[in-house]
């Protein structure tokens, strides 16, 4: 019996140096190294500042989707932050961020006449994830003053509950699970105050009972989408939109204490819901604009593919997930993103401002699809140790 026990042991000893050789090999093959990580992500960020543009006036909405602080920039900052980490201060990233932030105030519009939806719109909070890392940089109080009075002003001023899809002053949509519940939880950590995370943990939890499908383990985009299917019959989950909520997952998760109350059920559900998704990734690396007709929606979706990776490799490199097992997909994902930059460092095949899958094309680029590829190519260097 003893004897039988030591060869199983050695058995598997030697299948796991076998599977630590193959992912040497792994990594040596698809160049995932720092330098070459490092290389693509500088190409890109050279390319975005000198291609960036925003609008400083124009009709009612214009600037909801294209103002200095729209949620579009605002994800391209927070993946510019987390460039810094790996860049620099003395990069050129560096002061163009904080241009950016004294260009824009370092301000959330404070009244209704600024914005068309109103104080409570979770896209109007995205731009409190780069305040509030800027400050944490700089220590500079006019960082997060605006964000901190407009989450007060909404604590202080419950929103309408309904789970229509119309009522954008709740989180009644998949992306608001980005753009907003890690403010909140940036500030708690940055204030030391529970009201933040309490608000959040309830608005997050509203919004997951009425949108995620337990039995896909997706997101659907909103309550329009419940009784919608694709050409194939399968229900409508927007690649895009399940990477917003994947991405979110990880920002709040950052923002946690080992020991919060409040952690388990977001890492319960990180563990669930990322290796779904990592279920539904294609032979050549990417997702799609569509997660279950992606014979409809052949194309590669860069911001989708991007989100995922971001929140598949923080899952590894936090311990989240097993590194054997999701390693493959992490391989092929940042293969895929890094096909989809071009020799001045465009990102390409980035569906535009929508709600639900859409076609792609190659020209099609998008500031926030290069802020997400900056986020999972920080944690992406980050595993290439």
């Amino acid at each position: 019996m003893k004897i039988l026990k030591l060869a199983n042991f050695q058995i598997n000893h030697m299948k796991k140096i076998i599977l630590l050789l193959f992912v040497c090999v792994s990594f040596h093959g698809n160049a995932l190294d720092r330098l070459s990580v490092k290389n693509i992500l500088q190409k890109t960020v050279d390319w975005q500042i000198k291609n960036f543009h925003y609008s400083d006036s124009g009709s009612a909405g214009h600037l909801h989707d294209y103002g200095i602080n729209a949620w579009t920039n605002a994800v391209l900052y927070t993946g510019m932050t987390e460039w810094l980490e790996i860049a620099g201060e003395n990069n050129a990233a560096h002061e163009w961020l904080l241009n950016i932030g004294e260009k824009s105030r370092w301000a959330i519009a404070e009244n209704f006449t600024q914005t068309r939806y109103g104080l409570y719109h979770a896209d109007e909070l995205c731009i409190g994830q780069f305040f509030l890392e800027m400050h944490s940089r700089y220590k500079d109080e006019k960082m997060p003053e605006s964000t901190k009075n407009r989450l007060d002003w909404i604590i202080a001023n419950p929103p309408d509950t309904s789970r229509i899809a119309a009522n954008k002053q709740s989180w009644t949509w998949c992306d608001a699970l980005f753009m907003a519940p890690p403010v909140y939880a940036r500030m708690a950590s940055l204030t030391q105050n529970d009201k933040y995370l309490q608000f959040m943990d309830k608005q997050f939890k509203s919004a997951y009972r009425h949108l995620y499908d337990k039995e896909e383990k997706l997101f659907f985009r909103d309550g329009t989408y419940f009784d919608k299917r694709e050409e194939n019959g399968q229900k409508v989950f927007w690649g895009r939109g399940n990477g917003w909520v994947a991405a979110g997952l990880v920002n709040i998760l950052k923002q946690l204490p080992s020991n919060s109350p409040y952690r388990p059920f977001y890492e319960n559900l990180f563990q669930e819901f990322v290796p779904r998704l990592v279920s539904l990734q294609d032979k050549s690396g990417y997702w799609h604009a569509s997660l279950l007709d992606p014979d409809s929606y052949p194309s590669p979706e860069i911001s989708a593919t991007a989100l995922i990776t971001y929140a598949l490799t923080y899952g590894v490199n936090s311990g989240l997930l097993d590194k054997n097992e999701f390693l493959p997909a992490i391989l092929q994902s940042w293969k895929a993103l890094s096909n989809a930059v071009d020799e001045t460092g465009k990102i390409g095949w980035i569906q535009p401002i929508g709600a639900d899958p859409r076609k792609v094309t190659a020209d099609m680029t998008a500031v926030y699809g290069v802020g997400a590829f900056l986020m999972a190519g920080y944690e992406i260097y980050k595993l290439a140790e």
